[in-house]
């Protein structure tokens, strides 16, 4: 499926392995939300702390990277993409077992410096890991390579919320003390991954001799558009997925209990999982048009199987009560088949049909305003891949610094979330109009996948050329 160049697959699985574990722990905060509002008695805005704190880490992170490759050159490029993946998983398994001592003394504010850390060392897992994958293989297939190591992150959302549902919200341990051997079990997996990559020869990128202490990143128009689009995108993404279990157990919606919610919770997540594999085949450049469509329905079957037992078999809907779901995945494949392997177009299209989503979920009851908010996770899919690698195409040696500014405006996951509570605890708006404000987010995507990601770029190469070009070493 990949072209990978010669000796690099194993590096590809894992480094894939990374992007699963931070998918997980990731998911869990729309697990925590509902949990400490009820322990702490929290209102909707408060609870959004924790996604401000988690996510406001990649920004205060980001920039110190940023400021550092200013002064002294880009960090990575400096210690290696290998030695900056380990200082990550130890800062991150630092984070999960602080979440001990905030049980132990039962503070709020504990936990929210525990999130701190634990997404600090995830933000520079993320500068480190997002480009690696980009540059393990062939330039024209990195929008396809990132998608498919975004589909096993999708694994890590979607198992997320029936694992920490079962392990917070179902046990015998009361309170605060409900998280402790979950995250205690995280810290020991970061660390042990660590260990993993310590002893794995993983291929070396370092290029001490093209090391530059500027903010030359900043001078492509196109990168620019693109850190608006990830904040845009990151925003919506989260503040709709942190809500989802409070928002069904509305009256007006679900009325659902919460260890219910987190079975629906997994559809939201696990449709990122499905349109990821089936838009790594879509744009990887297969020329057996027949096979690749054979290929994109078969995983998206296989996948949706595969989501459907594990929800199932742990007491989620049946079969029957799913249907709604298996409409929006032909969609989905639909809307892969009409963008032609063009990762904007596929971005401007699926905007199109989450802002429509979104609309429907706000303005209807029952379960038809639970099945149109949970099918945008099928849509929000290809949209972090194609959005990175549409913002870093032809930044050769600054690649690392403009992912490091693209990972800096996964801040929007902090502030998007909290307007969003805020909107939901006032009563003129309330939690089930309040998702409006993510129509806003994807109307910006829209304009990205139409014009910014060209934005400042000659035109003698034909478009999609353009957008396959990334990262060169």
């Amino acid at each position: 499926m990949q072209e990978q160049k010669p000796g690099y697959r194993f590096a590809f699985i894992v480094v894939t392995a990374l992007f699963f574990m931070w998918g997980f722990i990731t998911v869990l905060n729309d697990i925590l939300i509902p949990h400490l509002k009820e322990v702490f008695s929290l209102n909707y805005a408060q609870s959004m702390l924790v996604q401000f704190c988690f996510f406001g880490a990649y920004f205060v992170i980001s920039v110190i990277y940023f400021a550092l490759s200013i002064i002294s050159g880009d960090p990575i490029q400096r210690i290696g993409y290998k030695n900056g993946i380990l200082l990550a998983l130890v800062i991150a398994g630092a984070g999960c077992s602080m979440f001990f001592v905030a049980a132990e003394i039962r503070a709020y504010w504990c936990f929210l410096l525990a999130l701190f850390i634990l997404a600090s060392g995830i933000t520079i897992l993320q500068i480190a890991a997002n480009p690696y994958v980009a540059i393990l293989g062939e330039a024209r297939t990195a929008s396809s390579r990132l998608n498919l190591s975004q589909a096993f992150n999708s694994l890590g959302t979607t198992l997320a919320p029936l694992v920490g549902g079962y392990l917070i919200f179902t046990n015998t341990a009361s309170g605060a003390d409900a998280v402790k051997i979950p995250y205690l079990g995280l810290a020991a997996g970061f660390w042990l991954l660590a260990v993993v990559i310590k002893l794995t020869p993983l291929p070396s990128f370092t290029s001490p001799e093209t090391i530059e202490r500027n903010a030359a990143a900043l001078r492509f128009p196109h990168l620019r558009y693109g850190m608006l689009a990830i904040f845009m995108y990151v925003g919506g993404e989260v503040a709709l997925g942190s809500v989802i279990i409070n928002y069904l157990s509305l009256p007006e919606t679900a009325g659902l209990k919460k260890e219910m919610a987190d079975h629906y919770l997994s559809y939201y997540w696990g449709g990122a999982m499905i349109g990821r594999f089936m838009g790594a085949i879509a744009l990887n450049g297969m020329k057996n048009k027949l096979q690749q469509y054979g290929l994109m329905l078969g995983l998206g079957l296989l996948s949706f199987a595969l989501i459907f037992f594990l929800i199932w078999r742990t007491g989620g809907p049946a079969l029957g009560e799913v249907w709604p779901y298996g409409v929006f995945i032909v969609i989905n494949f639909a809307g892969l088949i009409i963008a032609r392997g063009k990762p904007a177009l596929a971005l401007a299209l699926f905007s199109l049909v989450v802002i429509a989503l979104v609309f429907a979920s706000a303005f209807m009851n029952g379960f038809s305003a639970v099945w149109t908010l949970l099918a945008v996770g099928l849509f929000n899919s290809i949209m972090w891949s194609n959005i990175f690698t549409l913002s870093i195409a032809g930044l050769g040696k600054y690649s690392s610094q403009g992912s490091s500014l693209l990972v800096m405006m996964i801040v929007g996951g902090a502030l998007v979330p909290l307007a969003v509570g805020s909107l939901a605890d006032m009563e003129a708006v309330g939690l089930h109009k309040s998702i409006l404000l993510a129509v806003i987010c994807y109307a910006y995507l829209f304009f990205f996948g139409i014009y910014g990601y060209r934005a400042g770029k000659k035109g003698e190469e034909p478009a999609e050329e353009k957008n396959q070009r990334t990262i060169s070493h």
